[in-house]
């Protein structure tokens, strides 16, 4: 596995692991799977997993810090704070104050049950606050040794550089994929003169990229997906062109969609770790291996210019799930 720098002086595998699906939104939980995925990532030179405090309602953070104790491997994590939710209600509400970041960073770590987190991001930006209140509060726990580094999620440019004012931020994540590249226009080259490091979740469109999921019945119980507009039957029948652009050409590099849509976001930068996120080792080990697949430049610039051409049907996220996007 090859591994890059995000920020500074974060040294990571160069493809992450998202955690999220393990606890929530992707139908129903298998605990005993996921420390098996956990275990393998680690096998694999996968060192990078990604959390928040949100997922599962605390669950997510919790099975990572089972894993943890019970593995000598030096995993590298980053959790968020920000998004406050009820116990199975995807309604949200915002607190990004420095009393709630102080008290949410504390049970973090009490669940993953280290000293330190290597990678604290804002789960999402209230934009009723101001940035720099919220760094400030943040700033307080890295100089008391709670928290390695900074983070922002889904962070518009021009507050991304009051924040990083402020204090250094380290990465910021934010949805990219090759059906989502609205942060090429000011976040990532933002991100570049800063010195930032970009970490893209959804790498895959939701699996859609995939080519897996021709319709809702794809999807079982408790799976979130075709409640999000890109995912109506219509809008699936419509975007379903761009995953079939992309099989065309994974076709013609003998790998998978999945690989090559992997492949082309590492191909955008060294300073850019994708975190696919799932919950089974199949695609574990599919993903992994997208980090020894090479891209030319021709091979890059061919395939946006397919995937360009084929406009994409449906929003991110409902209205509710928006909440903070582009703060």
């Amino acid at each position: 596995m090859q591994r890059r720098i995000l920020g500074k002086d974060l040294s990571v595998s160069a493809i992450g692991l998202g955690c999220m699906g393990m606890s929530e939104f992707y139908g129903p939980r298998d605990d005993r799977e996921s420390r098996r995925v956990l275990a393998r990532a680690v096998d694999l030179g996968v060192d990078f997993f990604d959390t928040a405090d949100m997922y599962g309602s605390h669950h997510n953070e919790a099975l990572i810090g089972d894993f943890l104790s019970n593995t000598s491997s030096r995993v590298k994590i980053a959790t968020k704070f920000g998004i406050v939710r009820n116990p199975g209600e995807y309604r949200r509400s915002l607190d990004n104050s420095a009393t709630y970041a102080r008290e949410a960073c504390e049970a973090s770590l009490r669940r993953l049950g280290v000293e330190q987190i290597d990678l604290y991001y804002v789960h999402r930006l209230d934009p009723e606050r101001p940035i720099e209140e919220t760094i400030d509060g943040l700033a307080r726990l890295v100089d008391a040794g709670k928290i390695a580094r900074l983070g922002l999620c889904e962070v518009s440019a021009e507050t991304l550089r009051r924040a990083h004012a402020v204090h250094p931020i380290t990465a910021v994540q934010t949805e990219y994929s090759l059906w989502t590249r609205e942060v090429e226009d000011e976040v990532l080259p933002t991100c570049r003169e800063l010195g930032i490091g970009f970490v893209p979740y959804s790498p895959l469109g939701r699996g859609f990229l995939t080519g897996r999921f021709q319709d809702k019945a794809a999807f079982g119980d408790g799976d979130f997906r075709p409640h999000l507009p890109r995912f109506t039957d219509e809008a699936m029948a419509a975007n379903r062109r761009i995953a079939e652009a992309i099989a065309d050409m994974a076709a013609q590099k003998d790998c998978t969609s999945a690989q090559l849509s992997l492949a082309w976001l590492l191909s955008k930068g060294p300073d850019i770790v994708p975190i696919p996120g799932t919950k089974q080792q199949r695609y574990l080990e599919e993903n992994a291996a997208a980090a020894s697949i090479p891209l030319t430049a021709e091979e890059r610039q061919r395939l946006e210019a397919i995937t360009a051409r084929l406009p994409v049907t449906g929003e991110r996220y409902t209205a509710e799930g928006m909440k903070g996007v582009n703060a």
